[in-house]
């Protein structure tokens, strides 16, 4: 159904008469009994019948009419909701990692409730993964993710990236352990942690053991950075963790050197979303000015489990 003949049958409700409609839409009286017959048509139902000298809406007609009133409505809203000009309004579904939400969202929804209260922004955690699965579905909004550079990730082609901060990693160790830079070969027969939830990590050691030359044994999956530290501190393992974000007692975090291993947070959207009010809102305050990635000076460490 054309909804523009909608609007015109709305009209007739509401006015009473085709001279009245013609009025208000500065159309001719013809034009608007050619539309409304075209609606008829396109409907296959009688909607006018004559009432004396004028006409009037059939029972079906006025049910119709009924309908167009939430149909135009919800009309005008999509139209409102794709005008990239127009106040952002809505509810925006993020979803990311722990720490990408800490550092790059957590520190914008404040002031943003403030600014546009009707942008309602709901949170969910989840590894790249997972993220990216629910993105490509139309689960999310937005997805905050990250990649090693010697895991790069593979995201699908209907979606699009801008970095926003990054972050070197290095080895996590006891604390009592003589060395000072990580040599991997000296930890070839150690268990190796890694993330439960996400490859990448796994595929950033194996690919660290494969260029020093062996095949780590991998033992121990985990989701959570302290859970990891306190899996190093009593011995069952080493593993990856940000070098910037200050380890538990106990460990330490020697640096990797050739290769280097760098984090790489991003947020990504489906194409051709990111002009969504709401969307871009938050886009523009969550990257960088530069648009390039960002050092991160500091790694939280969260009270609670959770990477």
């Amino acid at each position: 159904m054309d909804t523009r003949r909608l609007r015109l049958l709305l009209a007739l409700s509401r006015l009473g008469s085709m001279r009245a409609v013609a009025d208000a839409f500065s159309l001719t009286t013809s034009t608007v009994s050619q539309q409304l017959a075209a609606l008829a048509k396109e409907t296959d139902t009688q909607l006018i019948e004559p009432d004396g000298r004028r006409v009037r809406l059939t029972p079906a007609g006025q049910r119709l009419a009924d309908h167009a009133v939430t149909i135009l409505a919800a009309v005008d809203a999509a139209r409102l909701d794709l005008d990239p000009d127009a106040e952002p309004a809505g509810t925006l579904r993020v979803g990311g990692f722990a720490t990408g939400i800490r550092v790059s969202l957590l520190p914008i929804l404040h002031d943003l409730a403030d600014t546009h209260p009707n942008v309602d922004v709901v949170i969910s955690e989840h590894e790249p993964i997972e993220a990216f699965e629910l993105l490509v579905n139309d689960d999310l909004d937005l997805a905050l993710t990250y990649e090693y550079d010697l895991a790069p990730a593979s995201p699908d082609a209907v979606l699009e990236s801008v970095a926003l901060w990054s972050t070197p990693w290095g080895l996590g160790v006891p604390a009592d352990d003589p060395n000072t830079v990580a040599g991997l070969l000296s930890y070839s027969e150690r268990s190796w942690i890694v993330n439960s939830r996400n490859t990448a990590d796994e595929d950033a050691v194996r690919t660290l053991a494969s260029l020093a030359g062996f095949t780590p044994h991998i033992a121990h999956q985990i989701d959570s950075l302290d859970l990891v530290e306190d899996l190093i501190f009593s011995g069952y393992g080493v593993g990856l963790l940000p070098t910037t974000r200050p380890a538990r007692d106990g460990v330490k975090v020697l640096p990797l050197s050739d290769p280097h291993v760098v984090l790489t947070a991003f947020a990504f959207t489906r194409r051709g979303r990111s002009t969504w009010p709401p969307l871009r809102l938050v886009l523009d305050r969550l990257r960088p000015a530069d648009h390039r990635p960002l050092p991160l000076k500091s790694w939280p460490r969260p009270t609670a489990a959770g990477a």
